[in-house]
């Protein structure tokens, strides 16, 4: 018990700091420095051989998808188009279904390859004008975005473009599109009982007596109306919608007919790394189709972009704190995975019943929790045990396509714990507390995505991927 208090001290502090507001810019280091002091390890020696390779090493790896999602978010946002989306959705549905119109807007923007992030500041004040129309209560906000934005998008439905689901595919040998069939369960699981969740706390709410109430004037990270209207010129709605299709469309193109009909023979040349196409096909496709797609939209929205020279400073700007957050913490999990402790957690999920899908959902589940961040974890995880996982699976003849999308999903529901990035971001734009809001965002985005595991390691124990 005394082992494990080196990483479970420092990751309640890092929860209740990061609760409290730290960056954990400040507070990953600093946690990492008292895992290693906790357990008698050499302080700069872990400072430098374990926390700054792995937060470099995932800035290596994955800064292109941060920037290229950024800036595609950007010029989605500049150019109107984002608000267009939402526009669009918002008159189909009709202003009173203000929950669902939320997720949708959220859902289509991520599913397309805007950065979560973005998202967040770009429908907020949308939010708050169809949950002040709807009267309903400003805390269910932060859980509507969250259910469109950190959920199945993310980690679920075959195809999207987020960070999550390009992780595994270097290891796995998979595309964006694994294991499609599961991830649309998976995805209609956390989409629907998410709805139903959101809608019948609305419904009880309501029924207690509260109504939609503006924050304090002046504390606001962005209006609660927007300050202009919904787009600033007209637009088509399937000329606002046709960038997010052509990532979706693109990347199917690339990872399935384009890029593996190239000679890459080349690769195995230690110049370019030793490896093979099948473990970079996913990441090129996902670069290839949002690079044309930025094009794509930069072409089409040249009349409402007033600057697109700004947008793409702008934008890649935007996907620097997002990335440094997520390696700082990747760093943090690195040091606490070479802490004595982390082989107990290891030698303990290996020891689970179930074969290497379970203990694959578990570890990537625990590191997610302990890092606060979906990608995170599963970095972590794949790089201490990602070997043993592809040999495991091999040996059990588990498809790498069920493995891949196991650790997608298993690391989207204990990452949104209190002190991840995204969730403390949400309630910095609405000026709203963990207490007010949290346990909304607990049940859609932890709660709920972990069922709709439980289901996925279920249907793939029986059946295999499909």
């Amino acid at each position: 018990m005394l082992t494990l208090a080196t990483i479970l001290i420092p990751l309640t502090l890092l929860i209740w700091l990061a609760w409290r507001g730290v960056s954990v810019l400040i507070l990953s280091p600093v946690m990492a420095l008292l895992a290693a002091g906790m357990a008698g390890e050499p302080l700069l020696a872990s400072l430098t051989q374990r926390f700054m390779p792995a937060t470099g090493g995932f800035i290596i790896s994955y800064f292109l998808l941060f920037l290229l999602g950024a800036v595609f978010g950007r010029i989605m946002e500049d150019s109107g188009a984002a608000r267009r989306v939402a526009d669009g959705i918002v008159r189909a549905l009709g202003q009173q279904q203000a929950i669902p119109a939320v997720v949708i807007s959220c859902a289509i923007l991520t599913y397309g390859g805007v950065s979560l992030f973005v998202v967040a500041f770009a429908i907020y004040p949308l939010a708050m004008a169809l949950f002040r129309s709807a009267d309903l209560p400003r805390r269910l906000i932060p859980a509507s975005i969250a259910l469109g934005a950190f959920t199945f998008t993310m980690t679920a439905l075959p195809g999207t473009p987020a960070i999550q689901n390009a992780i595994p595919m270097p290891y796995f040998g998979t595309t964006a599109f694994a294991a499609p069939g599961l991830g649309i369960i998976a995805g209609l699981i956390m989409a629907g009982f998410g709805l139903f969740w959101l809608a019948r706390r609305a419904r009880t709410l309501r029924a207690a007596g509260e109504h939609f109430e503006s924050p304090p004037r002046g504390t606001e990270i962005v209006e609660d109306t927007p300050s202009q209207p919904l787009i600033r010129k007209p637009m088509p709605l399937w000329l606002a919608l046709s960038p997010i299709l052509s990532v979706l469309i693109l990347n199917f193109v690339f990872s399935t007919i384009l890029l593996p009909g190239l000679d890459t023979s080349y690769l195995a040349d230690p110049r370019w790394g030793n490896t093979d196409a099948g473990a970079l096909i996913g990441i090129w496709s996902i670069i290839a189709a949002l690079i044309c797609s930025i094009l794509l939209a930069m072409a089409l929205f040249n009349r409402t972009l007033d600057q697109p020279a700004n947008s793409l400073s702008r934008g890649a700007e935007a996907s620097l704190l997002p990335i440094f957050n997520t390696s700082a913490l990747v760093g943090f999990g690195a040091v606490a995975a070479g802490l004595p402790a982390f082989e107990m957690v290891r030698d303990a999920v290996a020891a689970l019943p179930g074969g290497p899908l379970i203990s694959l959902a578990a570890s990537s589940a625990i590191l997610a929790g302990i890092t606060g961040s979906a990608s995170g974890g599963m970095s972590i995880a794949l790089d201490a045990l990602g070997d043993q996982y592809v040999a495991s699976a091999e040996a059990a003849g588990i498809e790498p396509s069920l493995m891949h999308r196991v650790m997608s999903i298993a690391t989207g529901g204990l990452d949104a714990l209190p002190h991840n990035g995204a969730v403390i971001t949400l309630f910095a734009i609405g000026r709203l507390s963990h207490k007010e809001s949290y346990a909304d965002v607990f049940m859609v985005a932890v709660a709920i995505p972990t069922l709709a595991l439980i289901v996925v390691l279920t249907l793939g124990g029986l059946f295999g991927s499909f």
